[in-house]
């Protein structure tokens, strides 16, 4: 963490020195997430020199007549994040702090990309919460709380431009409900440019290839299976008579020979997957 992503100043230090109530902090930072961006259970919220920054520069907005709302968004993007801040993402699940969550999201996403919030923030905290559930136990209260707010954060990364091809389906195996990295990956597609038809959780192999018929264009069929019981071959035999199939998640894993599929082990294999085969 470097010096100006400290926690140091009280709300009522930050009020005096942006010159607005604290009551008015206190709303910016429920309403908006402008407010204190790391936190240590247990003690004060402290401002950092950044936190600073943005509420200065949105109490500026203001001023010059934006809303607060669109105040606190153009404040917010004006400075950058740390970089894999997994610790300030832990701290705000475990506190069931949706807003805040979404705000260092948010943040990571705009700065960072897909990828690398997947890769640095998204999976180390989730890895984190499984490993207290292993040792402790509970959480999962925290686990789904995390889950939504990335989901809401990744559906926000804009689709690929009007008229793009969508020669791209991804599905998750049937029964199959862990549909979160998919949502990485359309939002990544997207990033790229790419059209990606997201069908979701638990799609049968029927509506699969329901929707692959409706495309025009030769199709990609991404299927995630997240455990063994969902990594049905049969789906993945129907589905190739339709589409190039790539598999994905540990679910197949334990399947010896997932022909003629194709699995991919991440994120970052996936897209470069598909920018090879621009």
């Amino acid at each position: 963490m470097s010096d100006a992503d400290q926690p140091m100043y009280t709300v009522r230090v930050v009020a005096e020195r942006v010159g607005v109530p604290t009551a008015t902090l206190r709303s910016w930072s429920q309403r908006y997430g402008v407010g204190p961006s790391h936190h240590v259970p247990g003690r004060h919220r402290l401002y950092s020199e950044n936190d600073v920054t943005v509420v200065q520069r949105m109490h500026a907005l203001i001023r010059d007549g934006a809303s607060p709302r669109s105040a606190a968004q153009m404040a917010a993007e004006s400075i950058a994040p740390p970089r894999g801040d997994v610790e300030a993402l832990l701290s705000a699940a475990f506190e069931l702090d949706l807003p805040t969550l979404g705000r260092l999201l948010e943040s990571h996403l705009r700065h960072f990309g897909v990828l690398d919030t997947w890769e640095l923030v998204v999976r180390p905290a989730f890895a984190a919460i499984v490993s207290r559930q292993q040792d402790e136990g509970g959480c999962i209260d925290v686990e789904h709380a995390l889950s939504w707010a990335v989901s809401r954060a990744l559906q926000r990364v804009p689709l690929a431009p009007s008229g793009t091809t969508t020669s791209i389906v991804l599905a998750c195996a049937a029964g199959e409900t862990h549909v979160l990295a998919l949502e990485a990956l359309r939002a990544a597609l997207g990033e790229r440019g790419h059209g990606a038809l997201m069908l979701g959780a638990d799609v049968p192999a029927w509506a699969l290839i329901d929707a692959i018929g409706r495309i025009t264009v030769p199709v990609t069929a991404m299927l995630w299976s997240h455990s063994a019981d969902t990594a049905d071959m049969d789906t993945v035999r129907a589905v190739s008579a339709q589409a190039e199939v790539v598999l994905a998640g540990p679910g197949w894993v334990h399947v010896p020979d997932v022909a003629p599929g194709v699995h991919v082990g991440s994120l970052a294999e996936a897209l470069r997957r598909w920018e090879v085969s621009e």
